[in-house]
């Protein structure tokens, strides 16, 4: 991958599954979207008003887990969850800039995520969160993140209680969904 790819990653991502504009429009910029949403089908117009909203911010704007929609509409890139392990679809047929990006929580999972292409990959849970007792911490983290070359994204658990151990970690970024969705953190 070439230096100027690696210079339009995003470091910071906020995972939605509704939309909220004005919620959007108050985070940093430099903060890039990530719409997921397993419950129900895609809503192509919901997916084009979010994507009219990033762009008039200069926000990347990611679909998760539906590639052929991403590419479809054309936006920046796809979210390739941990459950994803799909290595059968052609690369040559994305622009230049389509990004693929996808999440981790073991080695096998980082060896499937580099298969895929994949430009960042989200290793989680961080820290404790509600919806699962194991987490990997500080130490278990790095020693994931050491087994890849492809730069990694600190997911889950993240708040201000335990923002500032995010130097503890050798990620290039974090990402979130509670952690944007207090207000005081924006």
């Amino acid at each position: 991958m070439n230096t100027f790819m690696h210079s339009k990653l995003p470091k910071l991502f906020f995972f939605i599954n509704t939309y909220d504009k004005n919620h959007i429009r108050k985070l940093p910029k430099k903060v890039a979207i990530i719409f997921r949403n397993y419950e129900t089908e895609y809503d192509e117009g919901l997916i084009l008003n979010i994507k009219r909203a990033c762009q008039k911010q200069g926000r990347k704007f990611f679909l998760s887990n539906n590639l052929k929609l991403a590419i479809k509409l054309n936006l920046d890139g796809v979210y390739f969850p941990s459950f994803n392990k799909s290595i059968n679809f052609n690369k040559n047929n994305f622009k230049k800039k389509f990004i693929i990006i996808g999440s981790a929580h073991s080695v096998q999972e980082i060896k499937i995520k580099e298969q895929q292409g994949v430009k960042l990959i989200f290793l989680s849970p961080l820290f404790k969160v509600n919806k699962n007792n194991k987490f990997l911490n500080p130490i278990k983290f790095n020693l994931l993140a050491a087994k890849t070359n492809i730069k990694v994204i600190a997911l889950g658990g993240i708040n201000q209680l335990n923002f500032k151990k995010l130097n503890l970690v050798k990620s290039y970024g974090f990402a979130g969904i509670s952690y944007f969705m207090n207000q005081n953190n924006i």
